[in-house]
């Protein structure tokens, strides 16, 4: 498929051809949901923790007599019923990592490109560079573009300059090819891909 290409200027400056393998298979909503899902899962820290009656400080004398007082039995004060005492099935220190496959895993990105080319939000930009790199002048192009949320891709490695001006500009976000994903591209509104971005993700996703 044929797709124009435009500049910071808003001009069009010529046209690409996109992989159809690529850039035009069925939307899935449950891949999307399954890649979403194993990304956010892979990015939790997993170090919350509760004390279990091992771990919580106190005595480890029996608090009273097993028989004769009338109460129920006890062997500690640092059991669960008691205050300051220990927590009964309480999370513990683990990965939440799941599996997913490589093959699964490019179809989701796949996907994740054709949603945005389907609901014509993919937009291909000559280059990802300025010649006077600042906030103020590249703020200026993207509200006069109309990207109020948007994730920029590049090739395989970021314009240092570039990245700099748009940092700082709120609902933007920009990637290199190699960091392409399901969760930052759907999170955002548009999806603009450089023609270096367009060039590695067709090698990647072959």
């Amino acid at each position: 498929m044929k797709v124009d290409i435009i500049n910071l200027e808003a001009k069009n400056v010529g046209s690409i051809d996109l992989v159809d393998a690529i850039f035009g298979v069925t939307v899935r909503r449950d891949v999307l949901q399954r890649v979403v899902n194993w990304q956010r899962a892979k990015s939790r820290a997993g170090t919350h923790k509760t004390k279990t009656v091992s771990e919580v400080s106190g005595t480890t004398k029996k608090p009273f007599a097993q028989k004769g007082t009338g109460r129920a039995r006890a062997g500690t004060l640092r059991a669960t019923q008691h205050r300051g005492g220990a927590t009964m099935f309480g999370p513990v220190v683990r990965t939440h990592n799941t599996k997913l496959t490589k093959k699964f895993r490019k179809l989701g990105l796949r996907t994740a490109l054709s949603s945005k080319q389907a609901a014509g939000e993919l937009v291909v930009l000559d280059e990802a560079k300025m010649k006077d790199a600042k906030t103020k002048i590249l703020a200026s192009h993207v509200e006069k573009l109309g990207w109020g949320s948007a994730l920029i891709i590049d090739g395989p490695e970021v314009d240092r300059d570039f990245l700099k001006a748009a940092r700082n500009i709120p609902g933007i976000d920009i990637l290199p090819s190699s960091g392409a994903n399901v969760y930052d591209i759907m999170r955002r509104q548009t999806l603009i891909l450089t023609k270096d971005a367009v060039t590695a993700l067709e090698v990647r996703l072959k």
